[in-house]
């Protein structure tokens, strides 16, 4: 018997829909993220998640956008070897492991109580990563965080669920209370009718979880964000589009999504983007 989710929230439960995108990508013969511990930890939960409908494209996405932002959570690290990582509605997702950084390194993840009860019974214990079971919505989230050391913050899959008002003030939270460092997160672009019109219809409940939960519909230019705290600059606008994983991906997906690339509009649609403070 695993462990029950029964307690999770609607919005909690998203965290399931993204750790078994993770899992079923570390199954496939040539795996885009490879996170194996993600397949152990969905082992150990009492929840049938083949009901979601989990669909591969959502598979790629989800494997891709984890790795680039590994990859910008390394370089980090590399630079600033004393660095604090923020991973802001960590849900189930195991990057700490992944990325396994320096002991001169600490990596908070933050999320609600609930998922964050669950997370720490599923994944293993370190003693340079901590649990911050707290609401992004409460402006006192980073209070048990240090805010002296270079840090990283990054959030996969987050800002879809909260309106602008929220995210405008984490943004602002940020700069109040770490001295300097980034945000990379994973951005949907502008989200239109026809996406959520296309979620209410779907059969698959991967869609019944996602869409009533989404808070903003997003924007198209990498600058707005700007406008919410003017001490943040983008640094860096990542298509995943042309990545060079997507040669991993499957049949069509590979090719509608290098197709993709020729439209600035699609090719925003899945992307990180990255800010400096």
């Amino acid at each position: 018997m695993g462990i029950a989710t029964t307690e999770l929230s609607p919005i909690e439960e998203t965290a399931l829909l993204t750790e078994y995108a993770r899992a079923l990508d570390s199954q496939w013969p040539e795996p885009i993220l490879g996170d194996h511990l993600a397949f152990e930890v969905i082992g150990n939960i009492d929840y049938d998640f083949t009901v979601l409908g989990v669909q591969t494209s959502v598979v790629c996405q989800t494997a891709l956008r984890a790795k680039m932002l590994d990859e910008r959570v390394s370089a980090f690290v590399a630079e600033h070897p004393e660095a604090v990582v923020v991973d802001l509605g960590a849900g189930l997702d195991s990057g700490y492991y992944r990325v396994a950084p320096p002991e001169t390194v600490d990596w908070y993840s933050v999320d609600l109580p609930g998922i964050i009860a669950l997370r720490n019974q599923v994944l293993p214990p370190s003693a340079h990563s901590h649990s911050v079971p707290v609401s992004l919505a409460d402006e006192h989230w980073p209070d048990a965080i240090p805010g002296s050391r270079p840090t990283m913050l990054i959030a996969d899959g987050l800002f879809a669920f909260l309106s602008e008002p929220q995210i405008a003030g984490i943004f602002r939270r940020i700069t109040d209370h770490f001295g300097s460092g980034e945000l990379a997160f994973n951005d949907y672009g502008r989200m239109g009718w026809v996406s959520r019109i296309g979620m209410k219809v779907l059969p698959q409940k991967m869609y019944k979880v996602i869409g009533g939960q989404m808070g903003y519909p997003g924007f198209k230019d990498a600058h707005y964000p700007q406008t919410w705290n003017p001490r943040m600059t983008v640094v860096e606008e990542a298509s995943l589009v042309y990545a060079p994983e997507v040669d991993l991906f499957p049949g069509w997906i590979r090719v509608m999504t290098k197709l993709s690339r020729y439209s600035k509009a699609a090719s925003r649609k899945a992307r990180i983007l990255r800010y400096a403070f």
